[in-house]
């Protein structure tokens, strides 16, 4: 695959990290390794020029300035010229006991101009440069070289060394978002998972708390009437029902994608689906798995072309803690990357829907789809269709629709294109829309029956009435499903008392116990606080649940707390539960009960404080009853330290714990 590997030396620890990975991997897919170093002779002698005025007296005379100028340039470009060939010698050295071809360049200019210059000319086919070089100090992050040489580079994938560490061991993680080169540093991802003997996992993040926060922000500046014209309700209930959902799915069928193209390859991978804010839920990600590599396009599925490097690398590129590979290597699936729906529709489904205006028509065609994928349906007919907008829309909202076809067909309007009277139009759809989503929002607003609410334990994705035979996210099946028992939140408000009323931005009253907003005000102030409220609201209201408890927030705040942005420091964590020097044992039925605390800092926080619980008492076998009993030790934990506002403190003892 790489037949030549191009790497910038400097002697430095991160330089002769990446010379070692070269070396590597041109041995081991027959390549060349081509090593160079750049020197600035020119600059020095700019610089001594601005500092002739400087020099004593003596020295100022004009043919001892020309004399002095001649012994610089022989000097100093002879000397930097010896530095150089000192770096290529450790190339030759490297490559000779390897028995791996090379070259070596000794480049004179600005170095990063040169450096990208060299690789866009020659197109390697990897370009391997140290995260930081000789000018690194204690609170760099990444070197301006090796960030100008990425942003410039279109020719070849680039491998950044951010771990000095022998390659020995670890997985190769990749995030897709569907563009066109996260796709080629898959096929990469698994080329080089099968030529290292390395595991390969695809991971894929979406953001479905984005617009709750922003909503939430936008109605604080916009008059009433522009509120109106915004229809906050209409846009909360389209996310929730449609869009959110959707989104999840349009990943997921990115993480299909991937599976599909690694089994054409002769390879198997494990995917994952993370919601949040992409570069964050990677980066948390990646430092609980702690991978030898993550690949990352370098520019994602909605950037231009002219993009230098999507925003979403720029982070994770100064982030983390593991190496990282920039693709620039471009690649389609032969299959479609969004959900294929696997079932038929009756004559009667298809003339129903062919009545639906053609603006609608799609949104209500996905909608039915998810909802039959959910139910178990391999024939959509009459009667699923009611069953499916019968989930979404209300009564009202029903006849609103019914009496807009009836309007329609009277006015002779077309439903597709909508000509006839324009006026007329345009006011019956403002009209009967309006009348619609307002039926939408007062019924949905207050459930008139009690729901059954299900949750997929392996996207999240959200199933009420009968309990789903199939996640139409995943697709997982109906085992994977969890009743959520309400009853506990309830119980738990009653004991919690203090109820604080406020309204959302789209005018849904949400109400808060007085611990919970305690609890969350443990959250750094600013967007943290905002979003980590944004996320708790909004899942609440997806399982209809209108009073907020700390027990149900708690998660989540800590969480928010334990996250890499809230932090003082970026160095990574080691994960409790990769914790290889544990001494105690995990039986089945303890594993199996650890893995019902959610993901992330959570788990490893109460896996740490189980240990710590059966160290204490002498054991080093732990059974579910010993797991339970230490949960339920970090639970009384969590919650005094959620009432003295000391959980971030908490959460950095118990992860230092071990």
């Amino acid at each position: 695959m790489y037949k030549s590997i191009y790497v910038p030396v400097d002697n430095s620890d991160h330089s002769n990290a990446a010379l070692d990975i070269g070396v590597s991997l041109a041995k081991t897919f027959g390549g060349k390794v081509v090593g160079s170093h750049v020197y600035a002779a020119k600059m020095h002698d700019r610089r001594f020029k601005q500092m002739e005025a400087g020099l004593p007296e003596e020295y100022q005379g004009e043919k001892e300035l020309e004399r002095q100028r001649q012994i610089h340039d022989s000097l100093i470009t002879r000397g930097l010229e010896i530095i150089s060939d000192s770096y290529m010698d450790v190339v030759t050295k490297k490559c000779g006991d390897a028995n791996v071809p090379h070259e070596t360049l000794g480049l004179e200019g600005r170095n990063f101009k040169v450096l990208v210059e060299d690789i866009n000319t020659n197109k390697y086919d990897l370009s391997i440069i140290g995260s930081l070089g000789l000018g690194a100090v204690k609170d760099s992050v990444i070197g301006s070289v090796c960030e100008r040489v990425v942003r410039r580079v279109r020719t070849s994938d680039v491998l950044v060394v951010k771990d000095t560490a022998p390659m020995n061991g670890g997985s190769i993680v990749v995030a897709v978002d569907g563009s066109p080169l996260s796709f080629g540093g898959l096929k990469t991802g698994i080329a080089l998972g099968k030529a290292l003997n390395k595991p390969v996992e695809a991971i894929a993040a979406f953001d479905p708390y984005f617009h709750y926060a922003a909503f939430h922000s936008i109605s604080g500046v916009l008059s009433e009437e522009a509120g109106k014209v915004f229809r906050f309700k209409e846009q909360e209930k389209l996310h929730e029902e449609i869009i959110d959902s959707g989104l999840a799915k349009i990943y997921q069928s990115h993480l299909d994608v991937s599976r599909d193209v690694a089994q054409e390859d002769g390879a198997d991978i494990k995917t994952t689906l993370l919601d949040g804010k992409a570069f964050e839920k990677i980066l948390r990600y990646a430092r609980q798995v702690n991978p030898w590599l993550l690949i990352v396009g370098r520019i994602g599925i909605h950037s231009d072309d002219e993009m230098d490097i999507g925003s979403n690398t720029e982070n994770l590129l100064r982030s983390l803690p593991c190496n990282v590979l920039v693709s620039n290597r471009a690649f389609i699936p032969p299959v479609d990357t969004q959900a294929e729906y696997t079932m038929a529709w009756s004559e009667e489904a298809l003339r129903r829907m062919e009545k639906i205006p053609i603006f609608a028509r799609g949104v209500a065609k996905t909608a039915i789809h998810r909802y039959a994928i959910e139910k178990g349906y391999t024939i959509i007919s009459n009667s699923v269709v009611d069953e499916a907008i019968g989930t979404i829309l209300p009564k009202s909202a029903l006849d609103s629709m019914r009496a807009l076809g009836e309007t329609l067909d009277k006015q002779d309007i077309d439903r597709n294109t909508m000509q006839g009277d324009d006026s007329v139009a345009k006011d019956l759809m403002e009209n009967t829309l309006s009348g619609m989503m307002a039926g939408v929002v007062e019924e949905s607003g207050g459930e008139t029956k009690a729901r059954d609410y299900y949750v997929c334990k392996n996207c999240g994705h959200i199933g009420k009435g009968a309990k789903p035979v199939t996640c139409p996210v995943c697709p997982a099946s109906g085992d994977s499903f969890e009743l959520v028992d309400k009853a506990i939140f309830e119980a738990a408000a009653e004991v919690e008392g203090n109820i604080e009323s406020e309204y959302a931005y789209d005018d849904v009253a949400i109400q808060w116990t007085s611990t919970a907003k305690q609890a969350i005000r443990t959250v750094p102030a600013g967007y943290q606080r905002r979003r980590c409220k944004a996320q708790i609201e909004k899942s609440a209201r997806k399982l209809g649940m209108t009073t907020i408890t700390e027990k149900y927030a708690g998660p989540m705040i800590a969480e928010a707390i334990a996250s890499p942005s809230s932090r003082e420091s970026t160095t990574p964590q080691a994960s409790p539960q990769a914790n290889t020097s544990s001494p105690c044992i995990w039986t089945d039925s303890a594993k199996a009960r650890i893995e019902r605390v959610p993901e992330g800092y959570m788990r490893d926080c109460t896996r740490a404080l189980v240990e710590k619980y059966a160290k204490e008492n002498g054991i080093t076998n732990i059974t579910l009853d010993v797991a339970t009993i230490g949960i339920d030790q970090g639970k009384v934990t969590m919650e005094k330290a959620m009432k003295t506002g000391n959980v971030k403190e908490v959460i950095d003892q118990i992860l230092k714990l071990e």
